[in-house]
């Protein structure tokens, strides 16, 4: 394995220009053999395990199949669209056509105040608990529904993948143009900036730092059949939020911001580093990975990560306030460990290997927890091996 001395080389450009996809699991020392097994294993376990301790992903009937919160029983868009960029990346067709249409039939409005949204959670026999959308669901979904356009080409109707994105698109930027008494669009005008909710009020005036993602937008602006302009300035904003968001001493963002950067409160729950947040190391490590345009994300990435380095690998919780301070209830997750191991791809800081190795023995999730912790995982499986890629026409 790698001296923990030795400090990781950052490609000289991003992985969309140069087409080459890291593989820090191989650089630290493990055979192509030993990571495809693993990933492997972690798919099976979580796709067609056991239905009680292990799988999330349950099929329906001959042509749907649905991804489960096992904690809190219901169905999200947040792990369907996660289940379908998880297929796409696996080439997985039929189990990412079963989401999809699980996806389309259930959750997708088709009329309504709501109409070109999905309701953000379900039941499991589809009747929707919310209406409205989270807006991180459909962002994901427009991006898996490209690359499978580009890796399987366009079917018909609702596996018309590319068609089912623009659509998603036009609904994000033009909502607002429908007079619609409750929904909104799901960027905000002014700081073009993904909104918590896009529903007119409150709910559209704050944001999540997790929920920005410039790398999938650089995606859409070369893609999308109107709006490009916008999403150009939604590449920026999104970088610039994270930079505004980020704690300048221990890199730590909250669950929800202001616009303008700062936590917001919401509960016990918006204004601390916890679940929403650990993605948000995900995302900056994978823009950078793939576009590497902002040297800001480096700097980041080493702040955040000493900060738990200096915690203890194998030690550091899960609950923070933004300044380091430990809050509320605290536990170890592997959602966290994996989100870490990601973020190892925008860091030049020797200490990498440390956070690699803790993920690598951290045993792919069981139990009550296995939703989330298990997506993030197999996440960061495909990450950090390289085999999280970019698909283009």
């Amino acid at each position: 394995m790698v001296s923990a001395q030795d400090a990781p080389q950052l490609p000289d450009e991003g992985a969309f220009f140069s087409g080459e996809y890291r593989n820090i699991l191989a650089e630290w020392g493990l055979s192509d053999e030993e990571i495809q097994a693993r990933i492997d294993a972690a798919f099976q376990q979580l796709f067609y395990g056991d239905d009680d301790n292990e799988r999330v992903y349950y099929p329906v009937g001959d042509a749907m199949a649905y991804i489960i919160d096992v904690n809190n029983d219901d169905i999200r868009t947040e792990g369907i669209s996660y289940g379908m960029m998880l297929s796409v990346q696996l080439d997985k067709q039929e189990e990412f056509n079963r989401l999809w249409k699980w996806s389309w039939t259930y959750l997708y409005h088709k009329e309504g105040p709501w109409q070109g949204y999905f309701c953000w959670h379900a039941r499991t026999d589809g009747d929707c608990i919310d209406n409205n959308p989270a807006s991180d669901g459909e962002i994901w979904y427009v991006t898996a529904l490209f690359f499978a356009s580009a890796r399987w080409g366009n079917g018909e109707g609702i596996f018309n993948y590319e068609a089912e994105a623009q659509s998603i698109l036009n609904t994000m930027l033009h909502m607002a143009d429908s007079n619609s008494p409750l929904a909104t669009n799901l960027f905000d005008a002014d700081t073009k900036l993904a909104v918590f909710v896009p529903q007119l009020g409150q709910m559209s005036q704050f944001t999540d730092p997790s929920y920005q993602a410039p790398h999938y937008y650089e995606i859409w602006a070369r893609l999308a059949t109107q709006d490009n302009d916008f999403w150009l300035e939604a590449i920026d904003a999104a970088r610039q939020h994270w930079r505004d968001a980020a704690h300048p001493v221990t890199g730590l963002s909250s669950n929800y911001t202001e616009f303008t950067g700062e936590p917001r409160p919401m509960g016990d729950y918006g204004g601390v580093f916890y679940a929403d947040s650990w993605r948000t190391a995900m995302m900056i490590a994978m823009d950078y990975s793939w576009f590497k345009a902002d040297e800001w994300q480096v700097e980041q990435t080493n702040r955040y990560l000493r900060f738990f380095h200096d915690l203890g690998i194998g030690r550091y919780n899960t609950r923070f306030e933004i300044d380091g301070t430990p809050e509320g209830n605290q536990h170890r997750s592997t959602g966290l460990i994996a989100m870490n191991a990601v973020a190892t791809l925008a860091s030049t800081e020797p200490f990498v290997w440390d956070f690699i190795e803790e993920f690598w023995e951290t045993p792919i999730p069981t139990g009550q927890y296995r939703y989330y912790d298990g997506l993030l995982y197999l996440m960061a499986l495909l990450q950090t091996s390289g085999n999280f890629q970019i698909y283009m026409p």
